[in-house]
């Protein structure tokens, strides 16, 4: 690599629009300005940091985890909307994408991630964690089933959140839910089974 390239690479990297954040085993090991300052955390701040502290909660920090497994060992692709925590506690929407660099042998050991603040179109309602891991999941468009199985409860469950949900945003279906909470695009919700 000639030093010209060397020095866009690094250019690349410190001027993206979107937070760019390298990990190992869910740990930050480099990460650009934009992805510090979206969280609210110095340059610098959070490397060797656990990904733990950038959660709502350390029980989405561990969930979060399995869904993003398979379908790295699939496709090497990875994508999401979730609620995250700035360093002052305040939630706020990011879209993550994500690529592992040990996509066969374990994905998350070494893994590249951008993330992009949708603060600007989509605000944080109050919601448990709970009631915030079905909407992410009704969100992506997944089943009762689907969701019951990712988060390891009865599918019965996620109809009764979902219920709940429903009827405390007056909302008739999983599309005008989504559309209460913040603006989810509808599109991903075209699967409400």
């Amino acid at each position: 690599m000639t030093e010209l390239t060397r020095e866009l690479n690094e250019t690349a990297f410190r001027h993206a629009p979107v937070g760019i954040v390298m990990t190992a085993t869910r740990v930050i090991k480099a990460c650009n300005p934009a992805f510090s300052q979206m969280f609210g955390y110095d340059e610098g701040e959070l490397i060797d940091q656990s990904f733990a502290i950038l959660y709502p909660s350390f029980e989405e920090f561990l969930r979060i985890r399995n869904v993003g497994v398979e379908p790295l060992k699939k496709s090497n692709r990875y994508s999401d909307e979730r609620i995250m925590a700035r360093k002052d506690g305040s939630l706020f929407w990011v879209r993550v994408r994500g690529h592992s660099l040990t996509r066969e042998d374990d994905p998350l050991r070494q893994a590249v991630w951008s993330f992009a603040d949708l603060s600007a179109e989509r605000t944080v309602a109050e919601l448990s964690t709970r009631e915030r891991q079905i909407v992410m999941h009704l969100g992506e468009g997944r089943t009762s089933k689907e969701i019951a199985r990712t988060l390891s409860i009865s599918p019965r469950t996620v109809e009764a959140y979902r219920a709940r949900l429903l009827k405390k945003y007056a909302a008739g279906n999983v599309a005008e839910l989504l559309s209460h909470l913040g603006g989810m695009p509808p599109i991903n919700a075209l699967r409400t089974g």
